[in-house]
């Protein structure tokens, strides 16, 4: 199947609704006001099937969008996620006021085609009209659209128009799936016995009945019941279709539990949304800059930003300029009074406090905008490779490295309107150019990562340098170190390290080469430790009476690394020839006299409680004896091999 979403513009009166209702035979205005003035206030929706000779066929979603002044703002939530317009000019009034204002509104969303009628064409004038059509889109990305004169009068043009319509669909590539949906909502009401309902054009991805969805920036769980799309009861819906979706679970409305239009029907964990998005403002260079809507943007103006289906207050941060002015671009922050859930790549349109008057447009170059960062030297290296590339997924990936130092490839450029097959093949090429590494599902930009690892090598060549005595660098004061990287960096930055050059033992990290060594400063303190210890192998100091100074402590931690010394508690250390010994002595007493308290061990082996309970606690631990109530017993397997008389 085709689908495409059409919109009409052009100025009110000059027929859209009525050249709507000819295509499809649907009178798109549906309220009683609408009926009783004569214009569109509201959206409106139709369906058209549209057969071409050589078997083509195309579903469109027609979208009827009000063209009085009053409206502009009903009539940009319409035009949001369209293929294709349709211009509508009436020959007796020409090109007026909204006119242009859709026109400027149609190439700040980004939509680059369209077809022109010429409508009311049986009161004469069609090439003069025409010629001031083409006047009015030269150096316009419509400038060479097909303008079809037609007649709701007499019927005249409406087969032209259909073929039209026909010829452009067919040069259009088909709506993209990115597996990333969004049903932007235009409308939600509650129908008795069917509960909350909500209509929108699909973009991004499918939406199936019974799915698991999530309403943004609400952040509310829902379940689509069923699926509609122009009437049809539908198992799942594709981008560009015009889709009514029945949820469950969520009420109609603007509190916290409830969905209205400008919010976002989408998959469960695709992202959230944000109040700060850094983009690119750009001004038409068509305002006359005398009127009002042509005065200068300065920075910190209040404007209203129209996103989707959503309009939201907001504040303009201007980066390297203090006023923007018709015909120029600038990079700018959007801080929104409420988050929405907008993409790298989308479009949006900013109107001015009043919203009487379009003043702008422009593009999301980073949808998580943060305050802080806004004028860094990386966001605006970010922004302006971007601003120069918006489309090209290889600068969108790379500058996100450049600027974040590290990303993970499950969530790389995740809000974007790039599907993760793109992503990943512009990570690979990326790779081949040596300009990004990979480490598991951690990806870095080569020059970040090259000084992240050269950070971590210095703090461990610093330990080995001052401390040669031990093993290496504990991980948790190199995790502090680099508290600024996220966890799975530091774990992908660890394990990069250890296919380095660098050997983890326990809970250090060190050079593969280092062998620890006291220094000669320390050498006198280790032998007083041995000596303390050989003195009463069986019942020796305290570890606090041993290691009462720097030097001790330097070297009873460098003993025990190095296994000469056993650590049992917290203050108990034995040489390891006394630590066999005990533990020989403790399997030959149990195996003699099965089970042996602790009193009774103590006593074997002419000890004190504060030496045998952590001992026999160590012993336990290395499945050496078990404990039972208050005695213990050897673990099966174990044989007793000592050599020393017990009593």
């Amino acid at each position: 199947m085709n689908y495409f979403v059409l919109a009409t513009a052009g100025h009110v009166d000059h027929g859209k609704s009525a050249l709507v209702k000819a295509l499809t035979g649907t009178d798109p205005d549906r309220l009683p006001q609408e009926k009783a003035r004569g214009i569109t206030i509201e959206l409106g929706f139709a369906h058209l099937i549209l057969d071409r000779p050589n078997e083509q066929r195309f579903h469109i979603g027609i979208i009827d969008v009000p063209g009085h002044e009053d409206f502009v703002r009903n009539m940009i939530a319409g035009v949001g996620s369209v293929d294709l317009a349709l211009l509508v000019v009436a020959a007796d009034d020409g090109w007026m006021p909204q006119t242009e204002e859709h026109l400027q509104i149609l190439m700040y969303l980004g939509v680059r085609r369209a077809v022109i009628a010429l409508n009311k064409s049986d009161l004469g004038k069609i090439d003069k009209m025409t010629s001031q059509i083409r006047d009015q889109l030269r150096e316009t990305s419509f400038a060479d659209s097909p303008i079809v004169p037609t007649s709701m009068h007499t019927g005249d043009g409406i087969e032209n128009l259909k073929r039209a319509l026909a010829a452009e669909f067919a040069m259009l590539r088909a709506p993209r799936d990115i597996d990333k949906p969004r049903l932007f909502v235009d409308r939600a009401f509650s129908l008795h016995g069917i509960g909350t309902v909500v209509t929108g054009t699909l973009t991004g991805g499918k939406l199936s009945r019974g799915q698991s969805v999530n309403v943004q920036p609400k952040d509310l769980p829902g379940r689509i019941r069923s699926i509609q799309s122009h009437g049809r009861d539908l198992e799942f819906v594709e981008p560009a279709m015009r889709t009514a979706i029945n949820l469950a679970d969520i009420e109609v409305g603007a509190g916290p539990a409830g969905i209205q239009r400008g919010d976002v029907v989408t998959m469960v964990d695709l992202t959230t949304a944000s109040a700060t998005l850094d983009v690119l403002v750009e001004r038409s260079s068509r305002v006359d800059r005398k009127v009002v809507a042509g005065r200068p943007i300065k920075n910190g103006s209040s404007v209203y930003v129209h996103h989707g289906t959503a309009r939201l207050p907001a504040r303009i941060a201007l980066l390297e300029t203090d006023t923007l002015s018709c015909g120029e671009r600038a990079l700018a922050q959007l801080r929104l009074e409420s988050p929405i859930l907008a993409f790298l790549g989308d479009r949006f349109v900013l109107r001015d406090p009043s919203e009487q008057f379009t003043i702008g447009g422009g593009i999301v170059l980073d949808p998580d905008g943060d305050h802080r960062n806004f004028r860094s030297e990386a966001q605006r290296a970010l922004l302006a490779a971007r601003a120069a590339a918006p489309s090209d997924v290889d600068v969108c990936v790379r500058s996100e490295l450049v600027c974040r130092g590290v990303a993970r490839s499950k969530t790389l450029l995740r809000k974007s309107n790039f599907c993760q097959n793109e992503t990943a093949a512009a990570v690979r090429r990326l790779q081949d150019k040596t300009e990004i590494m990979m480490h598991g599902e951690i990806l870095a930009h080569a020059d970040k990562w090259r000084d992240l690892v050269q950070r971590a090598s210095r703090l461990v060549d610093l330990v080995h340098q001052t401390h040669p005595e031990q093993r290496g660098l504990e991980l948790a004061e190199l995790r502090a170190a680099l508290r600024d990287q996220p966890e799975e960096v530091f774990d992908a930055l660890v394990s990069h390290l250890c296919v380095s050059g660098f050997v983890r033992e326990r809970s250090t990290i060190a050079r593969r080469s280092h062998r620890p060594n006291l220094p000669a400063q320390i050498q006198a303190a280790a032998e007083k430790i041995r000596a303390l210890l050989a003195a009463k192998p069986f019942d020796p100091p305290a570890r606090k009476e041993i290691a009462q100074d720097r030097h001790l402590q330097q070297a009873l931690r460098f003993l025990i690394e190095q296994g000469e010394v056993v650590e049992t508690g917290p203050d108990v250390v034995l040489s390891r020839e006394a630590f066999n010994q005990m533990k020989d002595a403790i399997a030959a007493f149990i195996s003699k006299n099965d089970p042996a308290t602790v009193s009774e061990l103590r006593q074997a082996l002419h000890t004190s409680r504060r030496i045998i309970v952590p001992l026999l606690e160590q012993l336990d631990r290395e499945r050496i004896t078990r404990r039972i109530g208050d005695q213990r017993t050897l673990v099966d397997g174990i044989v007793a091999t000592s050599t020393i008389a017990l009593d």
